[in-house]
């Protein structure tokens, strides 16, 4: 059975679409200030086509996947997200880079779990190969914790990390990327303005 969405390259014309797709999956308490505007996905577009992505269905966007080079230096200092990326405008994307760093996936509610999020992950990994990376990496968002913290005062971000990762919680968007092959490899502190993760991100890896 095919699927019932097509991943394809992000075009100009679908960036409005995009944009107010942010919209849908990120509601608050998300900080409306992290969705992309309209000429930051331009931007991204003229400078890395080949890394941005949307999921089409019966001619409507329902998903999208922004995503950049950086290079090895700035993997390595395992940074927040604007010194790790260059902000918005991905100043710091560099084709010499060695790494596909993940900006960004957006899926429409309506779409979750039907492998939206997964297809896009193919997309990335083939793209690693193809530009022979050394690695996919991204820093990931642990929604679940500021929850699970209310039942675990004293609970620190890294701590949760460790427990989503050992299977004793389920954390709805750290536990579904581990089951893409993607490794753990630490904790981002003040990674970036999010209450639900505790400002902080789960630094995870995938090498082809």
């Amino acid at each position: 059975m095919s699927e019932p969405f097509l991943i394809r390259p992000m075009l100009l014309a679908d960036v409005p679409a995009a944009v107010a797709l942010q919209k849908q999956a990120f509601p608050p308490p998300f900080s409306e200030d992290l969705h992309w505007d309209p000429e930051h996905l331009e931007h991204h577009i003229s400078i890395f086509p080949d890394g941005q992505f949307v999921a089409e269905s019966a001619g409507e966007i329902v998903g999208s996947c922004s995503n950049a080079i950086i290079p090895e230096a700035k993997w390595q200092a395992h940074g927040s997200w604007g010194a790790t990326v260059g902000g918005p405008f991905i100043r710091y994307h560099s084709e010499q880079g060695s790494t596909l760093y993940g900006l960004d996936i957006t899926v429409s509610p309506e779409m979750r779990q039907m492998g939206v999020g997964r297809a896009f992950y193919e997309a990335r990994f083939d793209l690693v190969r193809r530009l022979r990376l050394t690695r996919y990496g991204t820093g990931c968002r642990m929604p679940d914790y500021k929850s699970f913290q209310a039942q675990n005062p004293d609970l620190s971000p890294s701590d949760y990390a460790a427990v989503v990762v050992d299977g004793r919680t389920f954390d709805r968007t750290l536990s579904v990327l581990l089951r893409y092959d993607l490794r753990f490899v630490g904790v981002v502190d003040n990674y970036m303005p999010d209450e639900e993760s505790g400002n902080a991100a789960a630094l995870l890896e995938w090498l082809p």
